[in-house]
């Protein structure tokens, strides 16, 4: 199955194939559609995604925002959201509060961005009462298909956590871990990343990582395989890791990568993508749903791609729950 995307995309995408996407979005299709909260979805970008999340039997959307605004764009898009529910707010910020409210009230399964600001969406999150918080600190993760590199990788934290602490980083990682195994990744492979293989004690991330790899050993963090410092090329690349001599499960073929901090996950999601053509699923996990964080310049691929991601979330939030009930 292969997904289908704009003229304008395929231009910008030269042709190329995305088939580990096309496998995710294909995985999520399988699954019950996504009861998605999408939260001012008042232009073309937003609100067309939603259309193609619909058409692909991705998501049973609930448009919350102003009406007359989302309807607008509906007919700036040719289409129709009678078919739809709509809860009429008068603005963004009512929109994120209405869209977390959803949620609470178990009408959603996630939240999605429409066209307000992230700030918004997350602050609703994150507010003290009323909020989605849980014992889990919230971070982002990118979903990266990266052309000539075999699996999808998962970069973490580069949105949400600034400079995380070590306590923020085991969060952090099991966040990550989770995702993988929702994504049907077996095993996860997770490197801490830093400058060097090598604990250093002048530089702190690699001490750090050293901490997490013990946290992992001693079942604090579960579910995957942790391993670090690993500098970025003996991380994804054998040839490297061999060159270093480095005797690793991890080393050459990790598909979790964990950044220091948000600046270098930035730097490394924003050279992948404008340097080697990568596309960026985003996904925020830690609160009681998955959130779809979609940028203004994301292909209709990238976002039909976050989509499939949160479904499978949800779907492995589903199981687990069904699971704790017997």
């Amino acid at each position: 199955m292969t997904v289908a995307v704009s003229a304008e995309d395929t231009a910008q995408q030269g042709q190329r194939r995305h088939d580990k996407y096309d496998r995710l979005v294909a995985a999520a299709r399988a699954l019950p559609r996504l009861k998605v909260a999408v939260a001012h979805p008042c232009d073309a970008a937003s609100l067309g995604a939603v259309f193609e999340a619909v058409d692909l039997g991705l998501a049973d959307p609930i448009l919350v925002g102003p009406q007359a605004k989302i309807a607008a764009a509906a007919q700036a898009l040719g289409k129709s959201i009678s078919a739809m529910r709509v809860v009429d707010v008068p603005h963004s910020h009512a929109a994120a509060e209405k869209a977390v409210d959803l949620v609470r009230a178990g009408e959603a399964e996630a939240l999605m961005k429409g066209s307000l600001h992230t700030d918004e969406l997350m602050g609703a999150v994150v507010r003290r009462e009323g909020g989605l918080r849980t014992a889990r600190r919230i971070s982002h993760c990118f979903v990266m298909d990266v052309p000539g590199h075999e699996t999808p990788l998962i970069i973490t934290d580069a949105a949400v956590n600034i400079a995380p602490t070590l306590e923020d980083k085991v969060h952090i990682v099991q966040n990550a871990i989770d995702l993988a195994r929702a994504m049907r990744v077996d095993p996860v492979r997770v490197a801490i990343l830093s400058a060097m293989e090598t604990v250093n004690p002048k530089v702190p991330s690699t001490i750090e990582a050293a901490a997490l790899c013990k946290m992992a050993d001693r079942g604090q963090i579960t579910g995957g395989i942790v391993d670090g410092p690993l500098a970025l090329d003996n991380a994804i690349d054998l040839g490297a890791a061999t060159i270093k001599k480095i005797q690793s499960p991890v080393a050459g073929q990790a598909t979790v990568l964990v950044v220091p901090d948000l600046e270098a996950g930035n730097m490394l999601a924003k050279s992948l993508t404008f340097l080697a053509g990568a596309d960026a699923a985003g996904i925020v996990l830690g609160a009681r749903v998955p959130i779809i964080l979609t940028s203004r310049a994301d292909s209709t691929l990238t976002r039909l791609a976050s989509c499939a991601v949160a479904s499978l979330v949800a779907d492995a939030q589903r199981n687990q729950l069904a699971v704790q009930e017997i």
